[in-house]
């Protein structure tokens, strides 16, 4: 029995130490493939990714998603989506970063829909806190007239990041103007482009559209307010 016992022991010591090799190695994969993300080498870091999704564990949804990161550099935008969506999938619906990455590509398609659902999901899984999520709802409601909801997104994103999104106040700006409250739109406007350290250049150029406006001119420049290229996401 004591024999038995002993033969036991180190059986799952073997297997231990088997564990921490292979733990190791999907480690030093991983850490292959971040090193190579960083150089903008990305099929090598996709190579690596996939290297570690070779033994299961807690890791598996993250280099899923790592991977869809890697595709989208790469441009392949339905690959990406599809390893965004199995990242979600292994974490049962809750991964905002994943969810929001995804919401992007989608974006890029044109399924624009879809990705106002992904949106939301990012936001409710992070609890309310995923603040680009909140700014890219605020987006999509502000393109389709629903100004009301967008600015709520908005205030929402500003809160949440702790105003580090300048086209928050941009795209605010943008409301307040074609609302014709112009003093509130050019301080939107001012706060867009001292939160970006003065490279915000469509701020800059809607400070001077508003300035035109306080002095006297009119609809034209009142117009340009409305159109899309006025509404940044970034």
């Amino acid at each position: 029995m004591r024999n038995r016992a002993y033969i036991f022991g180190i059986f799952l010591t073997l297997i231990l130490s088997a564990q921490a090799v292979r733990a190791d190695e999907i480690k030093e994969s991983i850490e292959r493939g971040d090193q190579a993300f960083s150089l903008g080498q990305f099929e090598r870091a996709i190579f690596e990714y996939q290297s570690a999704l070779s033994s299961p564990g807690p890791h598996i949804s993250r280099m899923h998603y790592n991977i869809g990161v890697c595709q989208y550099k790469l441009g392949r935008l339905q690959e990406a989506v599809d390893a965004y969506r199995q990242a979600i999938k292994l974490r049962n619906r809750q991964y905002p970063a994943a969810s929001y990455a995804l919401g992007i590509a989608l974006q890029d398609l044109g399924e624009k829909r879809e990705a106002i659902e992904v949106f939301s999901e990012a936001v409710e899984a992070s609890g309310g806190k995923h603040a680009e999520a909140l700014f890219e709802l605020g987006l999509e409601s502000q393109k389709e007239g629903e100004n009301h909801l967008a600015v709520t997104f908005y205030q929402r994103a500003i809160a949440q990041s702790k105003d580090r999104i300048p086209a928050c106040h941009n795209n605010l700006g943008v409301i307040l103007a074609t609302l014709g409250r112009m003093d509130e739109a050019m301080r939107e406007f001012e706060i867009a482009l001292k939160i970006s350290k003065g490279k915000f250049n469509e701020a800059r150029e809607n400070i001077t559209r508003c300035r035109d406006l306080i002095s006297g001119a009119s609809a034209p420049l009142l117009a340009a307010f409305i159109t899309s290229e006025s509404l940044v996401r970034e």
